[in-house]
């Protein structure tokens, strides 16, 4: 199994294409829908500023990570309208701005992850990305259901945000340290050449 420097390459999208069509990889994606779904009934655990720790993004990067982009994306539509139907979307009403932003998080991470070295810096800058859109466009969804001032959300989101994300980047390279070695003797992943570096 290959590894890519960087997405940037015909060879990378040509197997993330291919994934859709792999038995195996689709299996996979089903089974990190349904963490998702189980993720989403763990209460979260309250920080400070107002900040809360939620679960899912674990499930998320690691579909990324095994599934790529363009399976991710489709994983991405799929997680979310599950996990709002199924869990009742956190008492809020359904709209497709933040379906969107699910997608986009999940291509972000494969982005960053599938078929490559993965590194502390790599997660750390992937969920500063998706914690990034997430202030972005979360305000952005707010505004339009709600009518509150566009920026008033984004700062109080992007303070929230930036608390959450040392405790997400820990989180996220003690799941990658852990599932490393079985996924890549299940080949889903390439083989890493040792201990996440820097």
């Amino acid at each position: 199994m290959s590894i890519y420097t960087s997405p940037f390459s015909s060879s990378f999208w040509r197997d993330a294409r291919a994934e859709v069509g792999s038995m195996k990889k689709l299996t996979f994606a089903a089974l990190m829908i349904a963490l998702c779904v189980m993720l989403g009934y763990i209460p979260a655990v309250p920080l400070f500023g107002g900040a809360r720790l939620t679960w899912g993004f674990l499930a998320r990067s690691v579909c990324a990570w095994v599934c790529g982009p363009v399976l991710g994306a489709a994983f991405g539509v799929a997680e979310d309208l599950l996990s709002f139907f199924l869990t009742g979307g956190g008492g809020g009403p359904f709209f497709p701005g933040y379906t969107l932003t699910t997608v986009l998080g999940v291509v972000i991470y494969a982005l960053f992850f599938y078929r490559q070295e993965i590194t502390i810096r790599r997660i750390f800058f992937a969920k500063l990305l998706t914690n990034v859109q997430n202030v972005l466009l979360g305000a952005l969804w707010s505004s339009i259901l709600y009518g509150k001032a566009y920026l008033v959300i984004a700062g109080g989101s992007a303070v929230k945000n930036l608390i959450m994300l040392p405790f997400q980047t820990i989180l996220l390279v003690a799941i990658f340290t852990a599932v490393t070695p079985v996924l890549g003797r299940m080949g889903l992943v390439p083989k890493q050449k040792g201990k996440l570096k820097w």
